[in-house]
């Protein structure tokens, strides 16, 4: 009977769950124990909150820290906000209609359009396995002295470690993540003791300043960190890992399901949130107070890190967490891009195979640059990358926002009025701004 009922308001039938090798893998304690039932759930919100703190964000964070201090916390505080509703919804999407976005997609849109969704997902997936690979390549360096092109090389290898930990199960990928944002929240935390930022200026930035929209560089910038925001590949892969969870798929169920998923998605964004804004605090107490305002690259703030705060272990620390961040965010990829093959055209092929295939996209691209451009062509690729992922954003968002908001899909949990006029303003903010900043980069406006 419940199968009947999932298939209201689909063109399709929803016959494969989402990552069937783990789904319900994860059990749900049936007793009422709040902390027990959180704790089951914690782990997919960790999963999306490494797409919020990738090495694609960290630019846009120093840039807007040392040319405007830090008046721009506030424009980060409101792209979290942002991020908190959208992925809600999407695991909502995957918990009452028991699909992910890209089974929705293809169970609702004619097979031609949902064709292009998966080829544009598929190409924003590669983009950002590219971001990926250029903070993983830009670490290996500071740490290390590795070669650019030797570091390409060496980013090959990771796609093994990940698969030993997939095979060992979903628990295993989650206690990976976490470990690897804990080490970047330790790396950041040393930073901005060591940066000494002003609390008050602190708090004053978090509240938003007429100044940002008033200046065109800072509302340019601005633009780029909303824009940036939210991962198109987070939605996808949000509706699909919460089905891991071994819930009653029952009204009741469900509910119960949403309530701790969200709280999950919360706490973990708010943990993206301060990393996010440390980045930018950092660059603000160091560079911007130094009078260095023009700091934009990874590779400048790092070089720059250690005369200003008088301590060789501050550039040691900002790499670290550049490389756990950039190897976080390629297991993340990774089961993204799984979950839209599978989703959208209902092919299972071998992770190994989907990984390599990703990773070669990726690494093509990065291997010309590194061996013709060097370190800036690293850096320019890594701005494209960010623009192909503003490109399918809209793709992702109008989608999920539109399945939610319909009763015959959703039933009682279809979005309330307040929920889905805030969706509504959200995406048609997020894509507008996401145009206007394609259509200024490509124009050479930056």
């Amino acid at each position: 009977m419940q199968k009947k009922k999932s298939s209201i308001g689909w063109r399709n039938d929803n016959k494969h769950p989402s990552l069937s090798e783990v789904f319900s893998s994860v059990s749900v304690p049936k007793q009422k124990g709040i902390w027990k039932k959180l704790f089951a759930f914690t782990g997919p919100g960790l999963l999306i909150a490494v797409g919020y703190m990738d090495p694609g964000n960290w630019a846009t964070d120093i840039a807007g820290g040392s040319q405007f201090g830090y008046m721009l916390l506030s424009v980060i505080f409101i792209s979290n906000f942002f991020a908190i509703i959208l992925q809600h919804l999407a695991l909502k999407l995957g918990i009452v209609c028991e699909r992910d976005l890209a089974q929705a997609c293809r169970d609702h849109y004619p097979p031609f359009i949902s064709f292009i969704l998966w080829i544009l997902c598929e190409i924003s997936i590669a983009a950002c396995d590219l971001a990926e690979i250029i903070g993983s390549v830009l670490a290996l360096k500071l740490l290390f002295g590795i070669p650019i092109t030797w570091g390409v090389l060496i980013t090959a290898i990771d796609v093994l470690i990940i698969l030993f930990f997939q095979y060992k199960g979903f628990r295993y990928i989650e206690s990976v993540v976490a470990a690897l944002i804990f080490t970047i929240l330790v790396c950041f935390s040393f930073e901005i003791i060591s940066s000494k930022p002003e609390i008050f200026p602190i708090l004053k930035g978090i509240v938003p300043n007429p100044e940002i929209i008033k200046d065109s560089h800072s509302f340019y910038i601005s633009i780029g960190i909303l824009g940036a925001t939210v991962m198109p590949h987070n939605l996808y892969l949000h509706s699909s890992i919460i089905q891991t969870r071994d819930y009653p798929r029952t009204t009741e169920g469900k509910k119960m399901a949403i309530k701790y998923a969200t709280i999950d998605s919360t706490l973990s964004l708010s943990l993206a949130f301060f990393i996010n804004a440390a980045i930018l605090i950092i660059s603000a107490a160091t560079f911007h107070k130094a009078g260095y305002t023009e700091v934009a690259s990874i590779m400048d703030a790092h070089k720059l890190l250690n005369p200003i705060l008088g301590s060789s272990l501050s550039g040691v620390f900002f790499a670290l967490a550049l490389l756990a961040s950039g190897q976080n965010s390629t297991l993340t990829g990774t089961l993204a891009g799984q979950i839209v093959m599978e989703g959208f055209i209902n092919i299972k092929i071998k992770p190994w195979i989907r990984r390599l295939i990703t990773r070669l996209i990726a690494i093509v691209p990065a291997m010309i640059a590194s061996i013709v451009y060097g370190e800036k062509g690293t850096t320019e690729l890594l701005i494209i990358s960010q623009i192909i992922l503003s490109i399918q954003l809209s793709f992702a968002i109008v989608p999920l926002v539109n399945f939610t908001g319909d009763s015959e899909k959703m039933g009682p949990f279809v979005n309330g009025p307040i929920l889905k006029i805030s969706a509504w303003v959200i995406t048609i903010i997020i894509v507008l701004l996401n145009l206007f900043l394609l259509y200024n980069t490509l124009l050479g406006r930056r």
